[in-house]
Formats: structure tokens, C-alpha cells, sequence
């Protein structure tokens, strides 16, 4: 897998700019707050003159022509999204986890220990010792082959893609010291 992106959603466009922007109206440039598909990391891109991006409008950004998106300016932390962006936010992530769910159900299967005392599966919201237990017996018998199937197998387990869900935004919120989902470079 690439580090570069080629797809990112809007979770917010800012057609003037940001509102803290000191500079005249003039010199301020329109600003999409966006969210990279593959490594889940949140950008802030430039669009391209006079086009106009709705939230939740998935643009690409790849290496490619570009037909909306002029550059990238930067990675993004979590404290600089506007609320709109934050409200997004999480509805963006859990259409990536759905849709991407065999990559998701890919890390129940294979995650592995951070150290000699803690798991991955443990860094998930609501999975402690005994879930993880549970999930490693289970797996060991066979893989599992989506989230139905890790929700029929781990009994009392949370919801697992609620739990990819919380985790990634634990990520994106720059409290974590492990990343499982978040790419740390761009």
C-alpha cells in the first residue's frame, strides 16, 4: 500500500477561506478540510478556481489530473477541523470501515502484540483480556470472514466496527501512542 492518497472525502469547504484568516478577503483561499480514504489521515486541500465542494464528496487527489483539487496543503490535526468537519467525521470513517471491511476484518485476523504485556486487539474501545482471548481462540479455529461472522463467534464482543470506528478517531485526535489504522506520515 501506498503512502500517498489518491481519494480523500470532504468534511468541510470553506469557500473563504478560514474565519481566523487575518488577510485580506482578496488574498485568502478557499480551504476543503478532507479525510484520505486509504491511510485515514486528514488533509487540507486547495480547489481549484471557482469549483465548489460539498460535504461528503469524495475528491481525487492523487498523483494524476487533478479535475478539483488544485494542491494539498498540509496534513491536518483533529484541533484545527472546523465543528462542521468534526460532525462529519465520524460518519466518513464508519462508510470507510463498512466499505472497506475486509480490510478491517483483515486486522481481527492478524493483529498481533505491541509488547510483552499489551495486544493490538486490546487497543480497541471496548475489547480487554478476555475478548481478546476470545478473538485469538476463535481465530485460531478459523479466520473470520466479516464482521457478522467476529459478532456470531466472540460472544458479548462490542460491535466490532464501532470499535474501528472510536479507535481510528482515538487516532485522529493525536492521543494514541500506538496507530493501528492512522498513517503517521503523508
Amino acid at each position: 500500500m501506498s503512502n500517498k492518497e489518491e481519494f480523500a472525502t470532504v468534511l468541510d469547504f470553506l469557500q473563504n477561506g478560514y474565519p481566523f484568516d487575518k488577510r485580506p478577503a482578496h488574498r485568502k483561499l478557499p480551504i476543503a478540510q478532507a479525510l484520505g480514504k486509504q491511510t485515514l489521515v486528514l488533509l487540507e486541500l486547495v480547489p481549484k478556481k471557482d469549483c465548489f465542494l460539498q460535504p461528503l464528496e469524495e475528491v481525487y487527489i492523487g498523483e494524476g489530473k487533478r479535475d478539483k483539487i488544485h494542491h494539498i496543503v498540509a496534513r491536518l490535526l483533529y484541533d484545527k477541523l472546523t465543528e462542521t468537519a468534526k460532525n462529519e467525521l465520524g460518519f466518513v470513517i464508519e462508510d470507510i470501515v463498512l466499505k472497506n471491511e475486509a480490510r478491517f476484518v483483515e486486522f481481527f485476523n492478524k493483529a498481533g502484540a505491541v509488547n510483552t504485556r499489551v495486544h493490538q486487539l486490546e487497543l480497541l474501545p471496548g475489547i480487554g483480556k478476555k475478548h481478546m482471548g476470545s478473538i485469538l481462540e476463535r481465530r485460531e479455529e478459523k479466520e473470520f470472514e466479516n464482521f457478522e461472522d467476529i459478532r456470531k463467534r466472540v460472544s458479548l464482543l462490542p460491535d466490532p466496527e464501532k470499535a474501528i470506528v472510536k479507535r481510528i478517531l482515538l487516532e485522529l485526535q493525536g492521543n494514541e501512542k500506538h496507530m493501528l489504522f492512522v498513517k503517521n506520515s503523508y
